[in-house]
This record gives structure tokens, C-alpha cells and sequence, in this order.
């Protein structure tokens, strides 16, 4: 039996995870695709939400705020790319500067430190490229980009090394009470545990009434987002908002991490919970609304498109907590935007309420450094050389388009939580996020899965079940 069995790899199962391990306790993660970051946690914007718009004193407010404030640390801890690039909410419209200043408002009540009120021409003096039609923003230096697979990738990593359990491939069919906790039913095997916890993402309201007859609902909200190749990246230097709506905050136009300019996203709630689908419906709709933040959109230089859903509560708020009528289960649930940026500061509070229940000795022998894949197109030459004289494989080049190398793909593959698909390389490597998409470099990638992994190349997968490359 588990002490506690996580339900879910995304970044929050994940962050929850890392902090549990923490203690002397065993823990495991089950998660029904093939990888960690597989669902909302591998299609969302980067972005480290400063936490002015969450309405304060509600939990978003609190976890994003806490969250925005432990990255930089966790960041340098897991050997993560993060900065600080801050972020804009712009106003095109007089009757808009009454929600501007609301934002203000609330930022200050949730502690977010350094925002500023600015004048249409003041905002262009700090980014030159948005709409002259801009009057008013809202200027928050304590925003932040990351990537959203490397935080993902790197907390599981770093829980693994402490000790947790992963099972992948392993959906969750029933869970039942027992005298000692749960038993949990997946598509593999049961396993028991002490306590349960809910990180399922669209699919945690599935989860939770499995044990619980309190009443919840996670709705689908699908978002398309454009991402457009490196050469106009540096188009914009902050992440631009525009004034949120009911349906979130709307499209946003910001720089990646990696250096990319992305776009996006839309906002449409459906049943289908699976439904990652792109359409011509929403390409038009983020061109339309991003021309009203940009002077200029560009539409030649689109690399791909992607869509992917977040799991908004109709209560519009994280539900964090113990089911009143199943001790010993809890749910994190509802954890749409903010979550990314959220995730540590969850990660941390659920370990807590772990501990107000039944308190566990802290592990002496806790890692909490994790050292990430070296991107050799990011090191200096001298550093690229000391790579490659200790393995030759780290100057052969598999992607051309993001120049990664042979030894980060073996590394990718080898090290904790190995990747096993060809996205699964993409995700810790950048090894098809290029400008051709994988067109060169998938051939090489599946030649070095199935060496490593000693299977035929006809069953190399793309990201899991039935998404085979070579029939």
C-alpha cells in the first residue's frame, strides 16, 4: 500500500508530487497517457501571471501570487529557463479605464508588487510594436515566462529521484473506499493508498464522483493558440493582454522562453473533452483580435498551430481541498490559467493539508536539485566543447532547425522518467519545435528510440497508444 497516490502528471500532480517527497512517505502517480505533460500542462501560453486579475481573497489570488514568487528559486533549483519579462494589460477604449484601474485595484489587494498605470504613449515608449489606438495599460514588471514542458518534465524528474512512483499508460477506472484508505481500479493494475489525490485536469469531475456525491463540474474551455518562427520573436519584448472578459484573459501576443512569438488563445467551451482539434474559425478569430493589440500581425511566418484545454470550475475558482464525504480524498480541481504559474505554491499547500492530517518526518536525504539536458545551441563554444569531448555524440547534429544535438536526445532518453516517443523527445529536447516541424529529424529520433529502447521502429510512437509513425 501507498501512503498517497496522486492521480495525474500534469505540472500540478507533478508539483505535488516533488513537495510530498519531500517526507517519509510513498507516493505514487498514475496517469492514463504515455508521458508526463501530456494534457493542459503541454498546450498553454508559458506564462507567469503576475496575479493581478484573480479576485481577491479567493484561491487563485493566493496561489498565483505565492506561485509568481517561488519561481525564480524552483527554477534555478530544477535548471529551468524562466525570465521575468513582465507583462501589459492595454486599453484601447475611455469606458475600458474603469476595469484597468479595477485590475490596479485588485493587483495591489493581492500583493503584487511593482504595477504601474500608464498612458497609451508610455506604454509604447516600452513596447513599440502595439496598436496606436492603445490609451491606457496596466504594467506589471513581475510577470514571467517559462516553458510549460520543462517545469513539467523537471518536477517530475526531480520527484521521481526522491523516491516516487510513475506509472504511465495507467487510466483510473473506479476507486473504492476501504477500512485503510482507497483502492484504486486502472486500466492495468489496482493499487491501494492512505489517501488519494485528485490532479486530473478536464477529467478530475469524472475522478471526484467516483467517491464523492458532492456535486462538481469541470468544463472543456478549448484555446488555439499560433506560434510564429523565431525570426520575428523579438517583436514584442512583454506579454500583451487585453482586458479580460468572462471567458478568461482573452488572446494574448508574447514572447517564448525559446524565443518564439506566440499568439493565442481563443476561449470556447465543448463537451468533448478530448477535443484538441484546430480550426479555420479560430485562426480568424486570433488574427482578428491580436490586430487590435499589434500595429502589425504577420501571417507568413506560422510555424504551427495547436489547441488545448483547460479545466474551468463553474464555481470560477481552484477547488482545493479534502471532499467533505471522503476522507481521506482530495481534490485539486479546476485548475485553469493561472495554473502553470500556481503549480509550486499548490504543489506546497496540499503537502501542508497532507500534514495537518497525519503528520510525516521530513526526509534527510531530499534532493532538491535537478540537472537539466545541456541545449548545446544556447551554450558557448567553450562549453559546447567541453560537451563534446566528453561524448562526440553532443556534436552531431539530429534537429537542424533548433541545432539539438545527438547526446541530448540519448540524454532525453536515459535519463529519469526517460522519454519513449517521439514527442516525449520533443518536449525535453526541442528536437522537432522547429521551423520544418520535424520534417528532417523525426527519421533519426525514431532510429535512436528503438536502439535505446531495443524495439522494433515500426513501434516508435508519436505520443502514446495508436499514434504509430511506420506501419
Amino acid at each position: 500500500m501507498y501512503d498517497v497516490a496522486v492521480i495525474g502528471a500534469g505540472v500540478v500532480g507533478c508539483a505535488i508530487a516533488r513537495e510530498l517527497s519531500r517526507y517519509e512517505r510513498s507516493v505514487v502517480v498514475l496517469e492514463r497517457a504515455s508521458d508526463v505533460c501530456e494534457g493542459t500542462s503541454k498546450a498553454n501560453s508559458g506564462i507567469v501571471h503576475a496575479g493581478f486579475d484573480a479576485i481577491p481573497k479567493s484561491m487563485k489570488a493566493r496561489m498565483n501570487v505565492s506561485g509568481n514568487e517561488k519561481m525564480e528559486q524552483l527554477s534555478k533549483e530544477l535548471d529551468i529557463p524562466f525570465r521575468r519579462n513582465g507583462s501589459m494589460v492595454i486599453c484601447m477604449e475611455e469606458s475600458g479605464r474603469t476595469k484597468l484601474e479595477q485590475l490596479y485595484e485588485y493587483g495591489q489587494e493581492n500583493g503584487v508588487k511593482g504595477l504601474r498605470l500608464l498612458t497609451g504613449d508610455q506604454a509604447r515608449e516600452l513596447e513599440s510594436g502595439i496598436s496606436k489606438n492603445v490609451i491606457a495599460a496596466l504594467y506589471a514588471p513581475s510577470g514571467g515566462i517559462v516553458c510549460p514542458f520543462e517545469l513539467t518534465i523537471a518536477l517530475a524528474e526531480n520527484a521521481n529521484v526522491n523516491g516516487v512512483d510513475f506509472f504511465f499508460d495507467t487510466e483510473v477506472t473506479g476507486i473504492e473506499k476501504t477500512e485503510g484508505g482507497y483502492l484504486v481500479q486502472t486500466s492495468t493494475e489496482n493499487y491501494t493508498a492512505k489517501y488519494v489525490i485528485n490532479a486530473a485536469g478536464v477529467y478530475a469531475d469524472k475522478i471526484h464522483h467516483m467517491v464523492s456525491k458532492t456535486p462538481m463540474e469541470i468544463v472543456a474551455r478549448k484555446g488555439e493558440y499560433c506560434l510564429y518562427d523565431k525570426q520575428i520573436g523579438t517583436m514584442v519584448d512583454s506579454t500583451i493582454f487585453q482586458l479580460p472578459t468572462k471567458n478568461g484573459k482573452g488572446v494574448l501576443v508574447t514572447p517564448t522562453i525559446h524565443g518564439n512569438l506566440l499568439l493565442g488563445p481563443t476561449a470556447t467551451d465543448i463537451e468533448d473533452k478530448e477535443g484538441i482539434d484546430t480550426t479555420a474559425d479560430g485562426f480568424a478569430a486570433i488574427m482578428e483580435k491580436a490586430a487590435l493589440s499589434l500595429d502589425t500581425v504577420p501571417r507568413g511566418q506560422i510555424i504551427t498551430s495547436f489547441a488545448g484545454l483547460r479545466a474551468h470550475s463553474v464555481k470560477d475558482d481552484f477547488i482545493i481541498g479534502e471532499a467533505t464525504d471522503a476522507e481521506g480524498f482530495f481534490d485539486v480541481a479546476g485548475i485553469e490559467s493561472p495554473g502553470l504559474t500556481s503549480a509550486p505554491a499548490i504543489g506546497e499547500y496540499v503537502a501542508e493539508l497532507l500534514q495537518r492530517k497525519d503528520p510525516a518526518a521530513q526526509k534527510h536525504t531530499f534532493i532538491s536539485k535537478r540537472e537539466g539536458i545541456p541545449h548545446m545551441s544556447e551554450l558557448s563554444e567553450e562549453e559546447k566543447q567541453a560537451w563534446i569531448q566528453k561524448d562526440s555524440s553532443y556534436a552531431a547534429v539530429v534537429c537542424r532547425c533548433e541545432m539539438v544535438t545527438e547526446g541530448e536526445i540519448l540524454n532525453a532518453i536515459h535519463r529519469p522518467l526517460g522519454a519513449k516517443t517521439i514527442d516525449g523527445i520533443k518536449r525535453r529536447t526541442r528536437a522537432g519545435m522547429g521551423r520544418c516541424q520535424a520534417g528532417f529529424c523525426t527519421p533519426k529520433t525514431m532510429e535512436l528510440l528503438a536502439r535505446e529502447w531495443n524495439i522494433k521502429i515500426e513501434d516508435v510512437v508519436k505520443s502514446g497508444r495508436n499514434s504509430h509513425v511506420l506501419l
